[in-house]
């Protein structure tokens, strides 16, 4: 795992001792009169939801016991997911004063913040709690373009170019993540998780197994299959292990951050936390296979990554806030060639629930710009406890790192080599070919 590092060249942190999280928090007056903050522009993942299943479905049916009685119909934020989402947004704000980018209460304008979310209810509610929070009196307007709840192509991580070749390339890259036995080996190093996710859902006295349903034959196939169809997300034919398995994940991470105490979350098993992660490692990996091999988020981050250069471009922009899902997140961490990275502190350990990928541009003394990135997320122990958040008690953050690019004495990358990498995403795409 990468080691954590306070920013603008502070002490090197050990993964035992809790750290601060926003980069403002920690910089010094020194780097402050150095570097003045002139934007950010933030891609977010929405905060808690129900499952995308109910439980009259096939999740319900794996397991005997009940699943969490959400505070939302499936899909949909929950009232926890907005509470948390309205309390990220106070520290936002907080931060966005002590760092001079706005001043207090201030009342933005089209032009200084822009406000855009999916069009899924999960994602539009977490931009209006979000904004909520950040400035209260400011009237923002949470940008989408449809009724909730359709998915915008902006955020919408489907593949716009496929052809044998792309598909070839793609599948290439995939297995690559299983070693010698591809996709059977993704599977194969996971098994221990799919194990105790059986263990956990007590799936042999399930209404699944008292009535033989053939669909448990699934959780034995490590052969999943992907489909990679243009106009379509990357996806997993049914009948595998990996992609049924995934909703139980899926579920098992929501009802650990809203049920009253673990035991409850975890259907009576005493489970630890690193049993936690395990539960959630089969999402991560699900969501590793569909959206990271580099081809594949190339392909289905484009429209992300060209909009937010053009956000870090805008003459006139402050502060950009994106809201979307896991997919994006990761599809654009990947094509924008971000370092391998495991967060602490979660049991997502990718993108947790209400992540942001935050980068900031600066003016230094010599009149260059700037850029520092990183993820900001809530701990679990934030989560589960609704902890209030700010300068003094802020999210945890992990510097994320550009391949190939080299940071300042303080910490910081140049903007231009930053916008670079942007366009190298973009040239990346138009390499990609094209139709059968």
């Amino acid at each position: 795992m990468k080691k954590l590092y306070s920013l603008a060249a502070m002490a090197v942190l050990s993964l035992s001792i809790p750290f601060s999280a926003f980069p403002q928090a920690q910089r010094s007056k020194e780097f402050k009169d150095k570097y003045q903050l002139k934007e950010a522009v933030v891609l977010s993942r929405h905060n808690i939801r129900s499952p995308l299943s109910d439980s009259k479905s096939d999740l319900g049916r794996m397991t005997p016991h009940a699943w969490h009685k959400w505070s939302s119909g499936k899909s949909e934020l929950t009232s926890r997911g907005g509470a948390l989402e309205t309390m990220m947004g106070q520290y936002f704000r907080k931060w966005a004063v002590d760092a001079g980018l706005f001043p207090e209460n201030h009342s933005p304008s089209a032009d200084d913040v822009n406000v855009t979310a999916n069009s899924m209810q999960r994602c539009i509610a977490t931009a209006q709690y979000f904004s909520s929070g950040f400035m209260p009196v400011g009237g923002i307007t949470v940008n989408h373009r449809y009724t909730p709840s359709q998915m915008d192509p902006l955020f919408n991580p489907q593949l716009t170019k496929s052809s044998p070749e792309f598909r070839a390339e793609a599948m290439k890259q995939i297995a690559a993540m299983g070693g010698k036995k591809g996709i059977v080996g993704i599977n194969e190093n996971i098994k221990p998780d799919y194990e105790l996710m059986m263990e956990v859902l007590d799936v042999k006295e399930s209404p699944m197994a008292k009535a033989n349903d053939p669909k448990l034959k699934a959780f034995d196939n490590y052969n999943t299959e992907i489909v990679l169809d243009k106009w379509g997300e990357p996806s997993m034919k049914g009948g595998s292990a990996l992609k049924e398995l995934n909703s139980a994940s899926d579920a098992f991470i929501l009802q650990y951050y809203e049920a009253p105490d673990t035991l409850t979350a975890a259907f009576g098993h005493n489970l630890t936390r690193k049993d936690w992660e395990r539960l959630a490692h089969v999402k991560d990996v699900y969501q590793d296979v569909l959206f990271t091999a580099p081809i594949v988020a190339t392909n289905v981050a484009k429209p992300l990554v060209q909009y937010m250069l053009e956000e870090l471009q805008s003459p006139t922009r402050k502060f950009t806030f994106l809201v979307g899902h896991d997919s994006n997140l990761s599809s654009v961490a990947t094509a924008l060639g971000i370092e391998e990275y495991e967060v602490p502190n979660a049991i997502e350990k990718k993108t947790p629930i209400g992540s942001k990928m935050v980068i900031e541009k600066f003016v230094g003394p010599d009149g260059e710009e700037y850029a520092d990135i990183n993820l900001v997320y809530q701990s679990v122990d934030q989560l589960r406890n609704m902890e209030l958040l700010d300068l003094d008690n802020p999210p945890m953050i992990y510097p994320l790192s550009f391949k190939g690019l080299e940071k300042n004495a303080d910490g910081l990358y140049k903007m231009k080599d930053v916008k670079a990498r942007f366009e190298q995403a973009l040239r990346a795409y138009e390499a990609i070919p094209d139709g059968e």
